[in-house]
């Protein structure tokens, strides 16, 4: 059923199903109409709209001085990326795929992440790095890593990432305007989800650093972001037929992270687990079960556990769906600690 926005002046727009690779086009559209230091620049966004057509007809509204491309070099991208920056302009930088991003961490890690710093304030980088990120599309190596712990370790960075169809245009405007540099994480498996939207009334989503809860309960809490969103949801209505009543967090931003809204859950529950693609071992959810455990030790009934990735590279597609975490995994995980609690 689609709804109509509802304005001052009565019923001004219908929802209609839209895909969240729209939304993202429509939010570089938007920023790009509104603020003219908004530029687009990328391997193949202009004449081709992007791998994933993101960018697509944005070259021919704007022209190929702000929606340019380049020549394969990501180190060269986000290095122009920042003079650009100096120089008073909001450039959007495409990463064509995650993996694709690792020669330019040179230029993220001296440049990009340090500049306000070492300048005292005086000389921010407003550049918003669009990366393609994580599994579930039959991608061979290079072409599925979810990076994000290693955006995650290097201060000066804003790391967002949506698994909705209105957090993916909410969070990109938000991130465009942003005065710090973001790392804006696009999980490719959600390119072509669906939810009715209106592009003309779009909901507010908040600013960046504040998680949601989708779903509450009170067995236990799923932390999860990004790609892992459906499968938290999907196991948290499986749960039911176990008994289990799972509340489900979404994070949509791992820096700064929502302490608050986790923290207020896991008291809740008492339970806690953190599910998310990347490996295990150093990433995201060890410092986040670090950061439940500081806050709400007297509150939890069991550990905080984990389900991630195996700690290898990317496997092929043909064994990506046993790499990844699914139902299964989760709601062993949930039956694990009702074990512990138990014990």
């Amino acid at each position: 059923m689609t709804t109509a926005a509802v304005t001052a002046d009565g019923p001004r727009t219908k929802a209609k199903p839209a895909t969240m690779a729209q939304a993202l086009g429509r939010a570089l559209r938007d920023s790009m109409a509104e603020d003219p230091t908004v530029h687009v620049l990328g391997e193949d966004v202009g004449t081709l709209g992007g791998v994933f057509r993101i960018t697509d007809g944005l070259a021919k509204e704007f022209g190929d001085d702000r929606c340019t491309d380049t020549p394969l070099a990501e180190a060269g991208i986000l290095g122009a990326a920042v003079g650009m920056a100096m120089y008073g302009l909001r450039p959007v930088v495409e990463m064509q795929f995650d993996a694709f991003a690792y020669p330019a961490f040179e230029q993220l890690m001296s440049h990009v992440a340090k500049m306000r710093n070492r300048t005292g304030g005086a000389m921010p980088l407003p550049i918003t790095v669009r990366v393609p990120y994580g599994g579930g599309i039959g991608g061979v190596e290079h072409h599925s890593d979810s990076s994000e712990a290693y955006y995650m370790a290097t201060p000066g960075l804003h790391v967002v990432t949506p698994a909705t169809v209105d957090d993916a245009y909410g969070l990109l405007r938000e991130s465009i305007a942003s005065d710090d540099p973001v790392i804006f994480l696009e999980p490719k498996r959600l390119y072509w989800s669906k939810a009715d939207w209106s592009p003309e009334a779009p909901a507010a989503v908040g600013p960046i650093g504040k998680a949601v809860v989708r779903r509450t309960g009170r067995s236990a809490t799923l932390i999860t972001y990004g790609p892992s969103l459906p499968v938290c949801m999907e196991a948290a209505e499986a749960a039911v037929a176990e008994g289990w009543d799972l509340e489900v967090v979404d994070l949509r931003s791992l820096v700064p992270f929502d302490d608050e809204t986790v923290a207020a859950s896991v008291r809740r529950t008492g339970r806690a687990v953190v599910v998310h693609e990347s490996p295990g071992f150093g990433g995201p959810g060890g410092e986040i079960a670090a950061r439940i455990t500081e806050r709400c030790f007297h509150h939890l009934e069991a550990p905080v556990l984990r389900v991630a990735g195996f700690d290898i590279p990317y496997p092929p597609p043909m064994l990506e769906r046993h790499h990844l975490p699914g139902v299964d995994r989760v709601l062993d995980a949930v039956a694990r600690l009702q074990w512990e609690a138990d014990s």
